[in-house]
C-alpha cells in the first residue's frame, strides 16, 4: 500500500501524453454529479427550479475544468497528485449523492444537503490549490499566481457558507456569485498568461471529449432508469428510440464534425496563445454542451412520463408545460451554440447550418408547447437528425482544420 499513493516530485506531461484510465474514472464521478443535477431538476421542473440547477452544474463544472487543466500539466495517476484527485473523487460521489436536496426553499427544510455541498465544494477546492502548490515547486511564475487565486476563492466559499444557511433566494444569489468570483478570477489568470501553458494540447482536447461522451451515456442511462417499467406501449418505446437518436446526432455532431479539426487547431496555436484558447474554446464553450445534454436528458425524462400516465387514454402523451417544452427545445439549443462557439473559437469557422438549425428549435418551441408530447420528442429528433445528414453531405473538414 505505501506504493500507491507515493510521495515524490510530481512526473510533468509531455506533447504525446494520453488521458490515463484513472482520469477517466475521475470524469466518470463528475459526469454521476452532473447526471444528478437533472434529478434534481426534475423533481421541480419549474424555472425556478432550472435556474438552481444551472447554478449547480456551474459550480459542478468549474472545478472539473481545473483538474483537467493540472492532468495536463503533471500526470494525474501519479504520486500525491493521485491521492489528492481520490480525495476529490471522493467528495465529489458525497456531492453527487446529496445533490437532490441540495436547496432550502425555507427555513424549514434540513440544513445537512447544503452544508455538505458547500463543504465539499471547500474540500475540492481546497486540494486543488494544495496540488498546484505541489506541482509548482520549480516554478515560480505559477506560485505567483496562487496569491491571485486564494483571496477570491476563499471568498467563493464563504458566500457558499452562508447561502446553505440562508436557504431560499439568498442561497441561488450566493451560491451564483461564488461561482462568478470564483470563474472569473480563474480567466483572468488564464487570459494573463498566469497559469501554465498547455504542453499536451491533444490530451486537452481528449480529456474534454471523453467528459461529452460520458455525459451522453450517462444521461441516456438515467433517462432509461427514471421510465423504468413505465415504458410499456409501443409508442413508448418509440419515443426511448427517438432519445437514443437525439443523444446519436449529438455524438454524431461533435465527434465527427468538431472535436478532430479543433483538437489540431489547438496544437497549432503558439504555446503562449493555447492557454488563453484552452481556456474559453474547451472550459467555457464546453460547459454549453454539457448544459445542453442534461436539461435535453430531463425534457426527454419528463415527455416518457407524460406517455406512461395514461397511456390507453392519450398513448402520445399530453403537451408540456413551459419549463419541461423549454428543457427540451433549450438543451439541443444550448449544445448547438456551444458547438458554434469552439469552432468559432478554435478553426476560426462556424457552420451555418448549425446557427440556422438552433433559429428553427427556437422559433419551433412555442408551437411544441401545445403539441402531445411525443409530437415535441419527435420535432426535436428530426432537426438533428437533418442537421447531420445536411453537414454529412457538404462538410469539409479540411477546409474547417485551416
Amino acid at each position: 500500500m505505501r506504493h500507491i499513493f507515493r510521495a515524490g516530485p510530481p512526473v510533468p506531461t509531455g506533447p504525446t501524453h494520453r488521458t490515463t484510465p484513472f482520469e477517466v474514472f475521475f470524469d466518470l464521478v463528475f459526469v454521476f454529479a452532473f447526471i444528478q443535477v437533472a434529478t434534481f431538476t426534475a423533481q421541480t421542473p419549474t424555472p425556478l427550479g432550472l435556474t438552481h440547477g444551472l447554478v449547480l452544474l456551474l459550480l459542478l463544472w468549474w472545478p472539473f475544468t481545473n483538474y483537467a487543466w493540472l492532468a495536463n500539466q503533471v500526470r494525474a495517476d501519479v504520486g500525491l497528485v493521485r491521492a489528492g484527485n481520490a480525495v476529490v473523487m471522493a467528495a465529489m460521489f458525497v456531492a453527487a449523492l446529496v445533490l437532490p436536496a441540495a436547496w432550502r426553499e425555507d427555513g424549514t427544510q434540513s440544513l445537512a444537503a447544503p452544508v455538505a455541498l458547500a463543504f465539499v465544494y471547500i474540500i475540492v477546492r481546497s486540494v486543488y490549490l494544495a496540488l498546484v502548490w505541489h506541482i509548482s515547486a520549480g516554478n515560480a511564475r505559477l506560485r505567483a499566481s496562487l496569491r491571485f487565486r486564494v483571496i477570491p476563492v476563499s471568498v467563493g466559499l464563504i458566500a457558499l457558507l452562508f447561502g446553505a444557511v440562508l436557504g431560499g433566494a439568498a442561497q441561488t444569489l450566493l451560491w451564483a456569485a461564488a461561482f462568478l468570483i470564483d470563474c472569473i478570477s480563474g480567466l483572468f489568470i488564464a487570459v494573463s498568461a498566469g497559469r501554465a501553458a498547455l504542453p499536451s494540447p491533444s490530451h486537452f482536447a481528449e480529456r474534454h471529449g471523453l467528459i461529452v461522451i460520458i455525459a451522453l451515456g450517462e444521461s441516456l442511462i438515467s433517462v432509461g432508469v427514471g421510465a423504468g417499467s413505465m415504458v410499456t406501449h409501443w409508442l413508448a418505446i418509440v419515443a426511448a428510440l427517438l432519445a437514443l437518436s437525439t443523444a446519436l446526432a449529438l455524438w454524431w455532431l461533435y465527434f465527427e464534425n468538431a472535436a478532430a479539426p479543433a483538437g489540431q487547431a489547438l496544437a497549432r496555436i503558439p504555446v503562449p496563445e493555447r492557454t488563453r484558447t484552452g481556456s474559453i474554446a474547451y472550459s467555457l464553450a464546453h460547459f454549453l454542451l454539457i448544459a445542453g445534454i442534461i436539461y435535453l436528458a430531463i425534457g426527454i425524462e419528463v415527455v416518457i412520463a407524460h406517455m406512461a400516465d395514461h397511456p390507453l387514454q392519450r398513448p402520445a402523451g399530453a403537451p408540456l408545460d413551459w419549463t419541461s417544452t423549454t428543457a427540451l427545445f433549450g438543451g439541443p439549443a444550448l449544445y448547438l451554440i456551444g458547438r458554434a462557439l469552439f469552432l468559432r473559437l478554435t478553426v476560426r469557422h462556424t457552420p451555418p447550418a448549425s446557427i440556422l438549425a438552433v433559429g428553427a428549435i427556437l422559433a419551433l418551441l412555442p408551437v411544441a408547447r401545445h403539441l402531445p408530447a411525443f409530437a415535441a420528442l419527435a420535432l426535436v429528433a428530426i432537426i438533428l437528425i437533418a442537421l447531420v445528414c445536411y453537414e454529412r453531405i457538404t462538410w469539409q473538414p479540411a477546409a474547417a482544420a485551416k
